[in-house]
């Protein structure tokens, strides 16, 4: 048996970031360990933790550089304050009863050690080190995260060292905001605009990506780089080819026609889900929408029930609509456009809505933040969720 942990403290250059393996000695662990050290690599050189010289620590820790040591001053840096801060910890871990004391000679320690080719402060690198070492263990002895708590919070932060991150629809309801004329600067006017949510979904609308292709997107996320961007391609042909050009350029859902053929829809599923994006069906003309998506191979992750502008006066077939898929499909978020107005937002929301999509409301408005501002506090999602600023669990 052995155990895996994982931990990331500090700040600047001299962060700490530490991965690492306990376990017996008769375990693969042990096995490992006993590679490491006779097993050398130019600029990995790996080496026991000493609290001080001549005095190793218990369990018997080895230190794997993760960054290349190219010179001494980066060497001096693994060979000192950083030995030293993951000896330490390890043998605080032993005297608190993370590690049993009584089986410390059973067991061993394999430490992934970054430290970063431009750190200079030696303080720094030991308390970060001796930090993430010693979380990193009691994670480890306690198999952190259980199961739960990493579904909970995989949707919920980011990585502070990603470009676009991969976003998940967990909370809703959410406000798209359907950019639907094929204007760039206007476009990228409104973006600049609307206010920052969690909870609101720029759409690349059909015009605009008629217009300017869908590399459009790259020009979205030069204003809102972590934005969740529909691409609004209303795909009736080549589905698992235009999922495939939505992905490319960087969308996190690609919108399919319900009137093509099922064979593209179901292609065009497929592919998103092969490349990690959202697959949207758009019922717009689509005559008996619930029937339609019972007939397709495999379920989209979002239909959207659109009504057309001439038809934005009649709103209770769109909410029996909705509430119909809400209560025969599992698993399936339910988008509703036209028509919306913040005065219908909550009927929407108590039909079952997932997804709001409003176009000219917000985009045409002379005050582009004070109407999108007024449908998020009609849906009750005004704020930026301020809990998911914490340093840890």
């Amino acid at each position: 048996m052995y155990q895996i942990g994982e931990a990331l403290i500090g700040e600047g250059d001299e962060l700490a970031h530490i991965d690492l393996i306990i376990g017996r000695k008769d375990s693969p662990a042990g096995i490992a360990f006993a590679n490491a050290l006779s097993q050398l690599s130019w600029g990995h050189t790996p080496l026991l933790a000493v609290v001080r010289p001549n005095l190793m620590t218990k369990p018997a820790t080895v230190i794997i550089p993760k960054v290349t040591v190219k010179n001494m001053e980066q060497a001096g840096l693994i060979f000192g304050p950083a030995q030293a801060a993951v000896a330490k910890a390890v043998a605080d871990a032993v005297e608190e009863g993370i590690i049993p004391k009584d089986e410390v000679e059973d067991y061993v320690v394999i430490v992934s050690v970054f430290i970063h080719p431009e750190a200079k402060d030696k303080d720094k690198v030991y308390h970060y080190n001796y930090g993430a070492t010693k979380l990193a263990l009691q994670r480890a002895m306690d198999n952190f995260p259980d199961v739960d708590t990493l579904l909970y919070e995989k949707d919920r932060a980011g990585h502070p060292m990603i470009g676009k991150k991969l976003i998940n629809l967990w909370d809703p309801p959410y406000l798209q905001v359907a950019l639907d004329f094929p204007d760039l600067k206007k476009t990228l006017e409104v973006v600049a605009a609307l206010p920052e949510n969690d909870h609101l979904i720029l759409e690349a609308g059909t015009p605009l990506i008629k217009r300017y292709g869908v590399e459009v997107i790259h020009k979205l996320r030069e204003i809102r780089h972590e934005a969740f961007i529909v691409a609004d391609l209303k795909t009736l042909d080549t589905g698992n080819l235009e999922a495939r050009m939505a992905a490319d350029a960087t969308a996190n859902a690609v919108v399919i026609s319900g009137l093509a053929p099922r064979t593209t829809i179901d292609k065009a599923i497929k592919e998103a889900k092969k490349t990690g994006i959202y697959s949207i069906v758009d019922m717009l003309n689509v005559p008996d929408p619930y029937k339609r998506l019972a007939s397709f191979e495999l379920k989209p992750d979002v239909v959207e029930i659109h009504r057309a502008i001439d038809m934005e006066g009649h709103m209770d077939q769109a909410w029996n609509t909705v509430k119909e898929i809400k209560e025969n499909v599992e698993n399936i978020l339910v988008a509703v456009a036209g028509g919306i107005r913040p005065e219908n937002v909550m009927e929407a929301i108590q039909a079952g809505a997932d997804i709001l999509v409003v176009g000219r409301a917000i985009t045409n408005a002379r005050d582009v933040e004070g109407a999108a501002r007024q449908f998020l506090k009609a849906m009750r999602k005004e704020d930026v969720d301020q809990f998911r600023i914490m340093t840890d669990f």
